[in-house]
């Protein structure tokens, strides 16, 4: 598949400190990696310290073709870091350290080309934790032209976020994302208790009340919910033999971009997202190393 598309990851760019070893991580990072692998014309648009870590990140981008041009270089901050910790069942936990270079990303006559020509652009809530790097995501996504797919990962991570937080998230975007965990503090941080609404209705009243053109709940080995305001589409999910689920909701993400940008219907495109979900879990770390075979083989042999 050819890349035509620009895709940008906009946000959080770290290494992933796993049992197993380093391995780059970040949702943005994760998700425009596997954009790439899908044919997208990914980029990272994040900020590294002047450091080791740093310079590897450009390194392993550039390997992994992913666009590293869009990195900036902060000279008194380091690279961003997270201690991984997987519970028996291949659950990660983090201990995201504070504050680093992509605390502190800066609005740039590049980035605002970038905003321009993006056809896509996933962001979260974690990078958000640092009010210059919040203004500068805004700043970006305002930039942006009307017909941009803009998807909200909500990714609630330890204390790094509010309901302030998310509600100017939501209204920026065009797709809300979030797992099923998140969903139940989601219900309350916005005043609905998790016994109030059933996801589907939550999902509808997400996409009235923000004007989003889709909501999608994940639920781990148990599949998905895509929801819009016409249709509701359910994936049972795929039944792998899981090492960790280390970027594997990223994964989930770009499938579902791709698919929507390739005009695909709902199930086609929660189809595709679920298999990119479920391969990375059968790998070690969110970056898997593309297969000999190629993806799609892969991707069709899970069921």
């Amino acid at each position: 598949m050819t890349p035509t598309k620009i895709v940008v990851g906009l946000g959080e760019i770290l290494w992933d400190l796993l049992p197993s070893g380093r391995q780059l991580g970040g949702a943005p990072a994760n998700f425009a990696y596997c954009s790439h692998l899908l044919g997208g014309h990914a980029t990272v648009a994040s900020r590294v310290g002047s450091d080791q870590l740093g310079n590897e990140i450009r390194e392993k981008l550039a390997k992994n073709g992913v666009g590293a041009e869009s990195l900036q270089t902060d000279a008194k901050h380091t690279t961003g870091t997270v201690k991984v910790t997987l519970d028996s069942d291949g659950q990660p936990t983090y201990e995201i350290v504070q504050p680093v270079a992509w605390d502190l990303m800066e609005w740039s006559p590049e980035w605002l080309s970038l905003a321009k020509s993006a056809e896509a652009v996933c962001f979260g809530s974690l990078a958000q934790r640092s009010p210059t790097s919040r203004n500068t995501i805004y700043q970006f996504l305002d930039a942006t032209h009307e017909n941009v797919l803009r998807v909200f990962d909500v990714n609630l991570r330890q204390e790094f976020y509010s309901k302030q937080i998310i509600e100017d998230s939501l209204h920026r975007a065009d797709i809300m994302k979030v797992n099923h965990e998140e969903l139940l503090r989601l219900k309350s941080l916005v005043g609905y208790g998790s016994d109030v609404l059933d996801d589907v209705s939550f999902c509808r009243l997400m996409i009235s009340k923000f004007e989003l053109r889709m909501a999608c709940v994940t639920y781990s080995a148990n599949g998905s919910l895509l929801c819009n305001r016409f249709h509701v589409d359910r994936h049972p999910g795929f039944q792998v033999a899981i090492k960790d689920t280390v970027g594997s909701g990223d994964a989930f993400t770009a499938g579902l971009v791709q698919g929507f940008l390739a005009g695909q219907s709902p199930t086609e495109m929660n189809d595709l997202a679920n298999r990119m979900g479920a391969w990375v879990a059968t790998c070690s770390g969110a970056m898997p190393p593309l297969p000999e075979a190629g993806l799609q083989p892969i991707l069709k042999a899970l069921g």
